[in-house]
């Protein structure tokens, strides 16, 4: 019994931690330039959420030591990322938590980002619910987004895309899109389908932002 309780107390621990460090605003802004996916130095990340180098530091180093983002160093330079897709969707469910509630809050979505953005590692926006419904009525996934259907798996491969029987994150999963209310396509075949957009220059992404350009 005393080794459940020592369990539940870290695990609770490690939940108020990682609040605590979304709790600040300039950490969230840091958070928010990291959802397009890239990596980007300290300099970059104090600029975008408009505070010193120094501020930016310690606010790095509070979300190394949550788990929230990684480091990775080259030659002379450190670069920051976030520490995985999961991060990115807990982000991206975090945002539509906060433009749902509150009787007297009006945000509205910038409209470059409300058509098409990038959520990590594929496609987010108007664009994005577009194609998760479709491939819904299509009956190429399920209804709830969280398997490949049979036909969906042909589908995919004559895109160019092979789905694989096991993978190391989900397949594909249904993510909430903040902006639409409504899902978008995640996991593997989401970024692959990201990747293959980008390959035939179907949109294009902007570096350092989230914003992508539908082009065809």
């Amino acid at each position: 019994m005393a080794n459940l309780i020592r369990k539940e107390v870290t695990f609770e621990s490690s939940i108020a931690a990682i609040g605590a460090a979304m709790s600040d605003i300039s950490r969230v802004k840091i958070l928010s330039a990291l959802m397009d996916g890239r990596a980007w130095t300290a300099t970059e990340l104090s600029s975008v959420a408009n505070i010193s180098a120094s501020t930016a530091s310690s606010h790095l180093s509070k979300l190394l030591d949550c788990q929230l983002i990684t480091v990775v160093a080259q030659g002379k330079h450190r670069y920051f990322r976030l520490a995985g897709k999961d991060i990115a969707e807990l982000m991206e469910s975090m945002m539509g938590i906060s433009l749902n509630h509150g009787v007297h809050a009006k945000v509205s979505t910038p409209v470059h980002l409300r058509k098409a953005r990038t959520c990590y590692d594929h496609l987010a926006g108007e664009v994005a619910v577009k194609i998760y419904d479709s491939l819904c009525q299509q009956q190429w996934i399920t209804e709830n987004g969280s398997m490949i259907t049979l036909s969906g798996i042909q589908y995919f491969h004559e895109m160019g895309i092979d789905v694989p029987s096991k993978h190391s994150r989900k397949i594909c999963c249904a993510c909430l899109d903040w902006s639409e209310r409504r899902f978008h396509l995640g996991g593997y075949v989401g970024a692959a389908l990201f990747s293959l957009y980008e390959s035939k220059g179907w949109l294009t992404r902007h570096l350092g932002y989230r914003e992508v350009t539908i082009t065809e």
